[in-house]
């Protein structure tokens, strides 16, 4: 390996090689040094704004009120579940960083050239229907807010108000005001998300830390720390149990951000910026986050008197606040905090995704113009409202991320060595090193299909129902290791404008040829 830093290839050189637009457009080529502004308080902001939104709040209080887990039960469950995703989500980005392209041009080392849209294209899926949920629940917070500001809003969204698809008025005009809020800041551009997101993060701390003392307060400061929702002592092997069943929930909750963090990172100055990010946005702010939802919850029904699953939903649990400055401040609080996740877990994944199926036609803009129109056309509502959809259809999208994840790890990592080329990946013809079978890797696929089976079973089957929360640890290392045994021993010829990551500093030089 030579010492010499690689040099950088230029879009323009990328853009020469592929005058059909098939693999290369200007969002998806590798980041600038002028574009890496995501210093490690970006990326805690962006762990902010995934962890503080209504889906999270109500998944964390859930865990609680419907599982009948202690605080601690899930404090202990989730700070592990963080760990794990701390470990994936540096993997991840440390190949953003590296190569400056996000998850689906990233892919193409793997998969292929063309290869690569079956990960991102399932991705994707994944992210336009948790979009829609996260929208559907910041439009009950705003729906809260209107229809206590303005009396007459509150009819559009009572019995006998005008409904289609099950929707009433009042509940679409909101969906449909934060999908266009939504839609401006994406295309906006990235650095409209870089700076709102940076701003709606620490907001929203302050808000929730202010509504837990609130309701404790009116509780009188009585909290069992180690006791159930009914008051019943979990402890044993119950105990072992639910930090078990939290933990991976956890990471099946972040799996889909774990798999394409590339799509931040890119952007970030250097390694060190993706360790201290994410190491104090995930075990730190999320397990601190969880337990103000636990508490919160636990204080409210205590207060209100009132069944804890009714008051679960932040939205819900807002119209109980009387005093009008903190219900407002709450509301809109809630709401941007859960703009700020939509962006980033769905929002941009899905619009990277969908540009890269058809580069020359599709930008990052008009990917993120296609996610809010098919957003809406599913009606999130109504599977969201459905387990059996939301069980099924989501949870078998869900279980194949494992193994992606693993393939790619392991490709990245152990088999290329952090080895890579950058004009390869936009190279669309059979003289690039990934176009493997006309534009498709078949170890990939080799490794997907029995991994995503065995996924796939552990996910719907009833027969594993005692461990369909754990189909992600067992499809991501099965693909893994299938991978590698089946590709680790192949030649890998690499071009002379290849690049090696040194993997102790991160540094990025030629290759020796």
């Amino acid at each position: 390996m030579s010492q010499h830093n690689a040099p950088e290839i230029s879009k323009a050189a990328l853009a020469a090689q592929d005058p059909s637009g098939r693999l290369y457009n200007e969002d998806l080529a590798p980041s600038s040094p002028e574009e890496r502004k995501w210093d490690g308080y970006q990326l805690f902001s962006l762990w902010m704004n995934d962890a503080h939104n209504a889906g999270n709040y109500t998944w964390a209080a859930g865990l609680f009120v419907g599982l009948g887990m202690s605080a601690f039960d899930v404090t202990v469950g989730i700070f592990f579940g963080s760990l794990i995703i701390l470990a994936g989500c540096v993997a991840s980005g440390i190949m953003g960083q590296a190569t400056g392209t996000p998850y689906p041009v990233i892919s193409r080392i793997t998969w292929g050239i063309w290869g690569a849209n079956i990960p991102a294209v399932v991705r994707g899926i994944v992210a336009i229907a948790w979009y829609g949920v996260q929208t559907y629940l910041a439009s009950i917070a705003l729906n809260a807010l209107l229809s206590r500001a303005i009396p007459g809003f509150r009819e559009l969204s009572m019995a006998g108000a005008p409904e289609f698809l099950n929707l009433h008025l009042g509940g679409w005009i909101c969906f449909l005001l934060l999908s266009i809020a939504q839609l401006w800041i994406v295309r906006t551009g990235m650095e409209a998300v870089r700076h709102f997101q940076g701003l709606a993060g620490p907001i929203i701390w302050v808000v929730m830390l202010v509504l837990m003392f609130y309701f404790l307060s009116k509780a009188n400061w009585t909290f069992d720390w180690f006791s159930g929702p009914n008051g019943t002592k979990v402890e044993g092997a119950q105990r072992t149990h639910n930090i078990l069943i939290t933990v991976a929930q956890t990471v099946g909750t972040l799996a889909t951000l774990m798999l394409n963090f590339s799509d931040f990172a890119r952007y970030s100055p250097d390694r060190k910026s993706i360790v201290v990010g994410c190491a104090w946005g995930l075990p730190i702010n999320w397990t601190l986050f969880a337990v103000t939802s636990v508490v919160t919850t636990a204080a409210a029904a205590q207060v209100l008197n009132a069944d804890m699953n009714q008051i679960k939903d932040p939205g819900v649990l807002l119209e109980h606040v009387d005093n009008s400055i903190m219900f407002y401040s709450f509301t809109i609080a809630f709401v941007f905090a859960t703009i700020g996740v939509n962006i980033v877990a769905n929002f941009v994944s899905a619009a990277f995704d969908i540009s890269n199926i058809n580069p020359r036609r599709i930008s990052f803009r008009t990917g993120g113009l296609i996610t809010a129109i098919v957003s809406i056309i599913v009606t999130p509502w109504n599977y969201f409202n459905n387990p059996v959809i939301v069980g099924y259809f989501l949870g078998s999208l869900g279980a194949l991320l494992g193994p992606f994840f693993g393939i790619l790890v392991v490709d990245y990592y152990l088999v290329r060595k952090q080895k890579f080329s950058v004009r390869h990946m936009y190279l669309p013809t059979p003289e690039s090193i990934y176009y493997y079978n006309n534009g498709v890797s078949r170890y990939a696929l080799y490794a997907l299909i029995p991994s995503a089976i065995v996924a796939l079973c552990v996910a719907l089957l009833p027969a594993f129902s005692g461990i369909k929360d754990f189909g992600w640890f067992i499809g991501a290392p099965l693909a893994g290791i299938i991978y590698f045994f089946l590709a680790n021993n192949r030649v890998i010829v690499l071009p002379k404008d290849s690049v090696v990551t040194d993997p102790r500093t991160g540094r990025r030089s030629a290759a020796a040829i």
